[in-house]
């Protein structure tokens, strides 16, 4: 409904450009004073619904809306307008500026509680439309109340509509929160009933049992105790409590019967049979059915049809497949006359409902082929899968053409079959894209309800805020030499605080630096002992292949090399660095002892620039070793022909040197592939440790080394070069 509010304001046609954009439109005017036509800048506008801007110094505005929602514009210095936007509507507004502010504020009450039932009314009109707009409607009505013009009545009118909109759109949460506000502001038995309706719905159903409870003691209306029992029955269903379901169900009918509530008890035998029937006792179940089923062909059409689906569905869980067939008969022929009245009052048709030709013609076809009954089961699902295709239902139209396609698969028409279950797979994807449509919208409009009901909880927050303004403002008076004085004190106490925490947190920083560098060094130095067994290890390998060669001589030559490296090792293995030049001279002792054992498979140089202040560099001792004894073991041992090993000492700058390995072997992939099984489970342990330490000491000492592997020939992929750097630290 379409309500143009203007208050001692003229409204006149003018060109103003409305353009549509999908079910969206860009609404531009102007604001200019009435008499002068100077414009007004600043001014708010607002459109229901949540667009906002404001004028700009020409007083001209520009904001995104939808054909039949409400423009307001306000401003301190005229009173507020409210325009309702239509299509192709060209607006501009001249107004009256105020002559006095402190009577443009004040409202007349008559006028606001006008304006707060046009605002419900039109809430109430567009509820089962368009959720967000009915929102907007009594957010608005709600704002009327800005100088407390409203009884606690008319707010608790406007919750309670707004718990009606929420239940309606199966927000059930924020249905109780909206009842509650309601009720708060007056109490009534309507409200009481619908908080305890909204509660099971919501699945709160302690708090529902116990309001309806609570109820029974109060003076109750005879329909209102019929609501309340058949309300408790709801819930005790809803928790598994069937035995006690059913003793308020019959509570219920019985007044109901007795004071002629015709409509409900149609809708109580009807539940009563449910609940038996969810007992497993069909004889009971049927009775009632029997019962609703009479009591609602004397009622509406749609009331009838919707019993017939159920009683169908009763019948149907219980193998009564004849009754069923002839009750979904009957339901189609009320359905008939229901869609061409929805038609004509151009309503679309609810895929959700029961009472729709294509669920009833899918589960008629589903009842003949329980029967085995193909032939006129197969007719049924083609008017399912066409109707569904008319209205949209890809759920049903899915499972109609899969059990199609079932049905020609039994009768052996094999081509029409697999025809079908094409059909069925294209279904398919549609449903699923339709479906993460769904969810995507669910989502936005769960949101979008959750924003708005925020908005008119501020509004109520506001409301009470602006209520005890006064008494405030008067109390802070008196309080104010108290408050500076009380406000320094603390100042102060924040002050050393806050001194006292910086003071804390650097000690800790500290600490926990301090802590975390004595870690660190403890792992260097758990890392250097793992080096020396390694090396060791390593090395008495090849003294006893010496041995086992019989080749005493060369053993102890090897020995006396290898004595003289261990010395050298272990008088650096207490140093977290070591001067370039001590490493070189390991490297040179270390190279040496591979090469007297593998004489005919490799020849080496250690080549280092003179321009190396090589005491001036720092290196952790034993890096560079199981880079050379990679190169010996896995590149250089296995190759057919003699290779070379290069160790190369290169100054970069001043403050960094760059130190490449690099040999001409079998490389790293074939060396990878030649492995045993028992050597690819076992991890390069000096590897390993040498990652770990460069790791701890660039953490230690701000990226002090990089290391840098890979292929010498990189288009056969032989050769390994490593290239470790070196920065002064």
């Amino acid at each position: 409904m379409k309500h143009i509010f203007i208050i001692l304001f003229f409204i006149c046609s003018v060109p103003c450009c409305v353009a549509q954009i999908g079910e969206q439109t860009i609404v531009r005017g102007t604001v200019l004073e009435e008499g002068t036509y100077n414009p007004f800048s600043n001014a708010n506008v607002e459109v229901v619904g949540g667009a906002y801007t404001t004028t700009n110094a020409a007083g001209e505005f520009r904001l995104q809306a939808r054909i039949g929602e409400e423009l307001v514009i306000r401003h301190e210095d005229f009173e507020t307008v409210y325009h309702t936007i239509g299509r192709n509507d060209n607006i501009k507004l001249t107004v009256a500026p105020n002559k006095t502010k402190p009577k443009a504020v004040k409202r007349n009450k008559q006028v606001t509680q006008e304006r707060f039932q046009q605002y419900l009314d039109s809430a109430k009109n567009v509820l089962k439309k368009d959720a967000k707009i009915s929102i907007e409607y009594v957010a608005k009505a709600l704002a009327t109340d800005q100088e407390q013009t409203l009884s606690k009545l008319q707010k608790a009118k406007a919750y309670e509509l707004l718990g009606d909109i929420y239940t309606y759109w199966k927000q059930h949460d924020l249905a109780v929160s909206n009842y509650k506000f309601a009720i708060r502001d007056n109490v009534s038995t309507q409200r009481q009933l619908k908080l305890a309706k909204a509660y099971t719905l919501n699945k709160n159903y302690q708090e529902s049992i116990s309001l309806y409870n609570e109820l029974k003691n109060k003076s109750l209306s005879n329909y209102n105790e019929v609501l309340r029992l058949e309300g408790l029955g709801d819930t005790y269903k809803n928790t598994g409590d069937l035995n006690k379901a059913i003793t308020q169900y019959q509570q219920a009918l019985t007044l109901a019967e007795k004071h002629l509530f015709t409509p409900k008890v149609t809708d109580l035998n009807s539940k009563i049979a449910e609940a038996y029937d969810a007992k497993g006792a069909t004889k009971p179940a049927e009775d009632y059915y029997e019962n609703s089923l009479n009591l609602a062909n004397k009622e509406t059409r749609k009331r009838a049809a919707e019993e017939k689906t159920k009683v169908a569905d009763f019948y149907s869980k219980n193998r009564s497949y004849r009754e069923e067939i002839q009750l979904r008969q009957e339901a189609l022929k009320d359905i008939e006359v229901l869609s061409e009245d929805a038609v004509e009052k151009e309503q679309e048709i609810d895929n959700e409902s029961a009472l729709t030709p294509q669920k009833q013609n899918y589960k008629i076809a589903n009842a003949y082929a329980a029967q085995e009954n193909i032939e006129d089961a197969i007719p049924y699902l083609q008017k399912s899968i066409k109707e569904a295709k008319t209205n949209n239902d890809l759920v049903v139209q899915k499972d109609a053409t899969r059990k199609l396609g079932e049905l020609y698969r039994a009768k052996g028409d094999i081509t029409k079959a697999e025809e079908t279950f094409k059909d069925y797979e294209v279904v398919v994807d549609q449903l699923y894209v339709q479906k993460e449509q769904e969810i995507s919208q669910a989502a936005r409009f769960s949101r979008d309800l959750t924003l708005k009901q925020t908005r008119i909880e501020s509004l109520e927050k506001d409301r009470a805020l602006n209520e005890s303004r006064y008494q405030l403002a008067v109390e802070n008076q008196s309080l104010v030499n108290q408050s500076n004085r009380r406000q320094k004190w603390i100042i102060g106490v924040l002050i050393a605080l806050a001194l006292a925490l910086l003071v804390a947190a650097y000690l800790m920083y500290r600490n926990n630096k301090q802590q975390k560098f004595a870690n660190n060094l403890l792992a260097l130095k758990s890392l250097r002992s793992q080096m020396n067994p390694h090396f060791i290890f390593n090395a008495l390998n090849s003294v006893n292949s010496f041995i086992a060669t019989n080749d005493e001589r060369a053993a102890n030559r090897y020995l006396s090399e290898f004595s003289g490296l261990m010395r050298a090792v272990l008088e650096n293995s207490e140093e977290d660095f070591i001067p370039l030049s001590k490493e070189i001279e390991l490297l040179q002792k270390y190279t040496k002892l591979e090469h007297f054992r593998f004489q005919d498979k490799f020849d080496y140089d250690i080549l280092v620039d003179d321009a190396i202040p090589t005491n001036q560099f720092k290196i952790p001792p034993m890096l560079l070793q199981p880079y050379v004894e990679n190169a010996v073991w896995h590149g250089l041992r296995y190759k057919e022909d003699k290779g070379n090993l290069l160790v190369h000492f290169q100054l970069k700058d001043e403050h960094t040197v760059v130190i490449i390995i690099e040999d001409d072997g079998i490389g790293r992939a074939q060396s990878k592939a030649i492995k045993t099984d028992n050597q690819k489970k076992q991890k390069s342990q000096g590897m390993s440790n040498i990652q770990r330490r460069i790791s701890i000491l660039n953490d230690m000492y701000s990226d002090t080394i990089a290391i840098a592997i890979s292929d010498k020939d990189q288009t056969n992929h032989t050769g390994t070069r490593v290239a470790v750097t070196l920065k002064k630290h």
